[in-house]
């Protein structure tokens, strides 16, 4: 609403229809706040048009919800399973155009059988023994790595190849004792964990180091373990000799008797 002063000016002429707003500041006002709401009436009733948006709106909560909850699991730090030495690290000693050991020792330290599984981003020039096995709780095992070391190129330093080549040792809980494959890892890859992953280490073998002694300890004490495995389980108790037949050693020890005597009666005739 507006209204025009009619008074004639000084001048003598007609008026200059001076509009005053006396009313036009609350008119915006109200505008604006008429704008807002309906604004807001109109962004209410598409939230409420259609009834069926509920669950809609519940599902993408509850799917929202999951997928907030995976993402703070993989934040988390994993539970180690196994305990390593060395740690986070391989030693290899440093002879170009042959093929070196390296040994690390694993150690199950949980309370349930793990199994364990090598991989390297080498294959071709890298291999493991074992490459994975099953280990009962407080079992350990030194597995050797074995790694074909290049001759450098183009005068390339031991610290540029030992950066080509990384080691991952992963593990997984299983039910019990039971024979080690490594298709166990792809059947649960949800319950496989990262344990670490190892960096390669060149030691000088002309210069004596703790860490080259250690590797030579492990070694071999991996060499004895291996032959230890390959050596068939004692027999223990008694003897059993073809078919059925026992034979105990206070047995053997009166046949060896009876045969000696009989030797000696055949001397003295």
């Amino acid at each position: 609403m507006a209204i025009v002063d009619g008074r004639h000016s000084p001048d003598g002429g007609s008026g200059s229809g001076k509009v005053w707003g006396l009313f036009k500041l609350p008119f915006r006002s109200t505008n604006i706040s008429t704008t807002h709401t309906t604004s807001s009436s109109s962004s209410y009733q598409i939230e409420g048009s259609n009834p069926h948006n509920n669950n809609n709106n519940n599902n993408y909560s509850s799917s929202s919800t999951a997928s907030v909850s995976s993402v703070a699991r993989s934040l988390l730090p994993t539970r180690r399973r196994l305990r390593l030495d060395p740690r986070n690290k391989l030693y290899f000693p440093y002879e170009p155009g042959k093929q070196v050991q390296s040994a690390i020792k694993i150690k199950n330290t949980s309370k349930s059988h793990v199994a364990f599984k090598f991989q390297t981003t080498a294959p071709k020039s890298c291999f493991m023994r074992p490459p994975g096995a099953i280990l009962a709780p407080g079992e350990s095992i030194i597995a050797t790595v074995f790694k074909f070391v290049e001759l450098p190129e183009n005068n390339e330093k031991p610290m540029d190849q030992k950066r080509k080549v990384k080691f991952k040792i992963m593990s997984l809980k299983v039910k019990g004792i039971m024979d080690y494959v490594p298709e166990l890892f792809d059947e649960q890859k949800d319950q496989v964990a990262v344990e670490q992953i190892l960096q390669v280490v060149f030691l000088d073998v002309e210069r004596p180091s703790p860490a080259l002694e250690k590797l030579k300890r492990q070694l071999v004490e991996a060499e004895a373990a291996l032959e230890s495995r390959k050596k068939p389980p004692e027999e223990i108790g008694t003897k059993i000799v073809g078919e059925g037949l026992v034979i105990d050693e206070w047995k053997e020890r009166r046949e060896r008797y009876l045969a000696r005597q009989q030797v000696e009666g055949v001397d003295s005739v």
